[in-house]
């Protein structure tokens, strides 16, 4: 990223479970790390996480990442979804909240507040997901979002069956 250009701390949630997610999560950060314009700042344990919405479909495997990019909202998220499509996800032909090879969700992007087609900022159901909260705890626990921290909403959530996973060696 130039110097000239101020960098915006976003956070994304990723998650997948078909395949080897854990994999296939780390080859999407190595692809995030290397895009032009995103800088990867941290990035949380991966979490073994029940499937949510369609619940008859194996775990997922759950992290987040802080990013600080120079990439405008819209090329970020076409950054992201052409990551998606190279690791295996076919958008068109998935069913909604089913199983995916990988799944990657901008939750927030600086304080901007973002509602359009395909793209809505922060991201609508954050405070609703355990599975995005607690990884994004980890790493921006105290960070404001849409006027909330993630820890504080965390604590009002069930979090049964969400697992830390050891790191992979």
């Amino acid at each position: 990223m130039s110097a000239e250009t101020a960098a915006t701390r976003a956070y994304l949630a990723l998650g997948g479970n078909v395949g080897d997610s854990r994999a296939t999560l780390d080859h999407a950060v190595r692809a995030l790390s290397d895009a032009d314009g995103i800088r990867v700042v941290a990035r949380s344990s991966d979490y073994k996480t029940p499937p949510w919405g369609v619940t008859d479909q194996p775990p997922f495997v759950n992290l987040c990442l802080a990013i600080d990019t120079t990439l405008p909202p819209r090329q970020l998220l076409a950054r992201i979804q052409e990551i998606e499509r190279t690791l295996g996800r076919d958008r068109t032909n998935e069913q909604r909240w089913g199983p995916r090879t990988v799944d990657i969700d901008i939750i927030a992007y600086g304080d901007l507040s973002l509602d359009e087609p395909g793209l809505i900022l922060p991201h609508p159901r954050l405070y609703e997901r355990a599975f995005v909260l607690m990884p994004l705890s980890e790493i921006a626990g105290n960070a404001e979002i849409a006027g909330r921290t993630p820890r504080s909403a965390l604590a009002g959530l069930d979090t049964a069956g969400i697992e830390r996973l050891q790191p992979r060696r």
